[in-house]
């Protein structure tokens, strides 16, 4: 059987917190009880307040908080556990790939070791100095990262905890807003779809056939 977790949708909201829906009925086939509604609205003590994203890693949610990064168990996805909080400048986006979870704040871009996935670890060494990095996309060796006025930054990533810068990409000051950027293959080639702000949206192919 799958993790209870695997049931469940979960949304965070900068004033409510954690909010946990239950998907189910998506998969029974029958679309006409499509209606979804909250199963548990969480925001302990206000740990949640000011949260502008989240990412999952199996039962355990990473979220992104006014406080900083915050850890939460979703084993039981009715009765979250808060299990850790690591104080950030401005947290605002999280990614991770195996034992590393990429943070974004106001200082750029930070390293947490996550062997243990409730107990994360900083990496000072992993760094890199943003002057307003957002939203990122982790892809093998390589981070993509929104950075507003930067543009797309891309960073090597093969080592995590000595990354480096890679590319700067402004197409010539065209890109100049950069504020989400998801990664994806289309017809064999690779491309970053990148949210520039009230530029709208461009996309950028990586590799070709």
């Amino acid at each position: 059987p799958s993790l209870p977790i695997y049931s469940y949708a979960a949304v965070t909201d900068s004033e409510e917190g954690l909010i946990m829906v239950n998907v189910n009925t998506m998969a029974d086939g029958e679309f006409r009880n499509n209606r979804l509604s909250r199963a548990v609205t969480w925001n302990e003590g206000g740990i949640l307040d000011g949260a502008r994203h989240i990412i999952l890693a199996g039962e355990i949610a990473y979220i992104t908080a006014a406080r900083g990064l915050v850890v939460v168990d979703l084993a039981d996805p009715l009765k979250p556990q808060l299990v850790a909080v690591r104080e950030m400048n401005d947290a605002r986006s999280s990614a991770i790939q195996f034992r590393y979870l990429w943070v974004t704040d106001a200082d750029g871009v930070k390293l947490f070791d996550v062997t243990n996935m409730r107990n994360p670890v900083p990496v000072p060494s992993g760094t890199v100095a943003l002057a307003d990095a957002r939203r990122m996309y982790i892809a093998r060796t390589f981070a993509y990262v929104a950075a507003k006025g930067e543009g797309l930054v891309i960073l090597d990533v093969k080592q995590p905890e000595a990354p480096k810068i890679y590319q700067r990409v402004t197409l010539d000051g065209a890109l100049n807003d950069a504020e989400d950027v998801i990664v994806g293959s289309t017809n064999a080639s690779l491309f970053a779809y990148v949210a520039d702000g009230v530029n709208g949206m461009k996309v950028l192919q990586l590799t070709s056939p």
